[in-house]
């Protein structure tokens, strides 16, 4: 029998054949299904997290916490009174939006330890100064001196990631709101182990200007989810048509 009429391999052989591969991608399938469904998970965890935070930061403004958690605390809505210490503030560089959509500004955190009236000390991030005014006798109208009240949201001490520079405290180099750094740097033994992110101030012309945080935590899990069930309906394309051309193809001749 010549080669073109030779019979498919339908034997158990080229089922064997199969056995190996169909392994290995049964192996890859359940992986990218694991990792689909655990993005739906995640989608919903980020989901309530978003809802949590939403609802912290809009709630009526609160007392502090008497201890500090930060599962539970981050992101609440607090009242403190008491006053600035202006000449121990620290500046951190950031960016802030700018009017032009888009666009960013770049400039400082005015990070300003603040004597709590009901004892203690609390650092506060005012808001965004640009980087002209990053002199503070630049900007002496926007300081608050004596007695007041200070309105904004709980966060936890700034993680500094691989790709933000170290600081320089001799230099007052700061990138990242880092709590406990800033409070050894400026002497601060008694500050608590927050920042509160003062709120904007409606009308404000001075400088800094509060309210930069944006709750607006990316949740793209569900084209993650999607991503990966698509990677395995093509894996599972790919075998079917790998594995029906291993089991047409003909059987080798056996000799002349």
């Amino acid at each position: 029998m010549s080669a073109s009429e030779a019979a498919p391999r339908t034997g158990s052989g080229a089922w064997r054949d199969l056995i190996a591969p169909g392994l290995s991608a049964l192996l890859a399938l359940a992986v990218l299904l694991g990792l689909g469904v655990w993005q739906l998970a995640r989608k919903g965890e980020k989901e309530a997290l978003i809802a949590r935070i939403v609802s912290r930061s809009t709630a009526p403004p609160v007392a502090p916490p008497a201890d500090w958690n930060p599962a539970r605390d981050e992101f609440e809505h607090v009242r403190v009174t008491g006053r600035f210490l202006n000449d121990r503030e620290t500046l951190v560089h950031g960016l802030a939006a700018g009017e032009t959509p888009g666009r960013a500004l770049q400039g400082y955190y005015v990070i300003t330890p603040f004597e709590r009236a009901d004892g203690g000390l609390v650092l506060v991030n005012r808001g965004f100064v640009p980087t002209e005014l990053k002199v503070q006798a630049d900007r002496r109208d926007g300081l608050v001196d004596g007695g007041t009240t200070v309105v904004g949201l709980l966060r936890a001490s700034e993680a500094r990631t691989m790709f933000v520079p170290a600081p320089d405290p001799a230099r007052g180099e700061w990138f990242n709101r880092d709590v406990p750094g800033i409070s050894a740097a400026r002497g601060l033994t008694d500050a608590a182990p927050y920042l509160i992110e003062a709120d904007a101030v409606p009308g404000q012309t001075t400088w800094p200007r509060g309210g930069q945080l944006r709750v607006d935590l990316p949740n793209n899990h569900l084209q993650y989810a999607f991503t990966w069930f698509g990677i395995a309906l093509c894996l599972l394309g790919v075998f079917s048509v790998f594995a029906w051309k291993r089991l047409h193809e003909p059987e080798p001749a056996g000799g002349a």
